[in-house]
C-alpha cells in the first residue's frame, strides 16, 4: 500500500462517525429468542431429573431434599452451561426456562456462575451441611 493511499484512508476515517456503540452506556435490546440464565419454576417441578440426564455439559443438578413433599434443589452452573436449551425441550413439566432478557452474566469469581434455586430455607440447609462436609475432609 502507497503512502499516499494510506493518509488519505486516514483522513476519511477521522470524520466518519463510528460503527461501534458505547456499550453498556448505550444498550440495545436483545433479540427475542436470545437464551440467557436458565430459570427453573419449583412449583411445576416433579423431581424426575431429565433435565440434568440430557443436558450435554452437567449444568444441572437436581438434588433432591424430600421427594414426598416434592421439595427439591437445582444448582445450575451457568459457567458450564453451553445454552442449547436441550434441559428446557426435555422438561416435561415445562419447569425451565431461558431468560431472554438476563444474559450479562460476566464475572470474575467462578462462584459467581454457580445459581441455587428452591426454598431458601432448603438451599441454606443444604450449604451448611456442604460446608461441614468439606470442613470434615480437610
Amino acid at each position: 500500500m502507497k503512502l499516499g493511499a494510506m493518509f488519505s484512508d486516514v483522513f476519511r476515517a477521522l470524520f466518519r462517525r463510528t460503527a461501534t456503540r458505547k456499550y453498556p452506556f448505550e444498550r440495545t435490546p436483545p433479540p427475542e429468542h436470545l437464551r440467557g440464565k436458565l430459570y427453573w419454576d419449583a412449583e411445576k417441578c416433579t423431581g424426575c431429573c431429565l433435565c440434568s440426564k440430557d443436558c450435554p455439559a452437567n449444568a444441572i443438578e437436581v438434588l433432591t431434599v424430600n421427594k414426598a413433599n416434592k421439595r427439591f434443589i437445582v444448582r445450575y452452573h451457568a459457567d458450564r452451561c453451553t445454552y442449547c436449551a436441550q434441559c428446557v425441550l426435555s422438561c416435561p413439566q415445562h419447569a425451565l426456562h431461558l431468560s431472554s432478557n438476563d444474559w450479562e452474566l460476566a464475572n470474575t469469581d467462578k462462584q459467581a456462575f454457580t445459581f441455587y434455586y428452591g426454598d431458601d430455607a432448603d438451599v441454606e440447609s443444604f450449604l451448611v451441611k456442604r460446608a461441614e462436609n468439606s470442613a470434615e475432609e480437610v
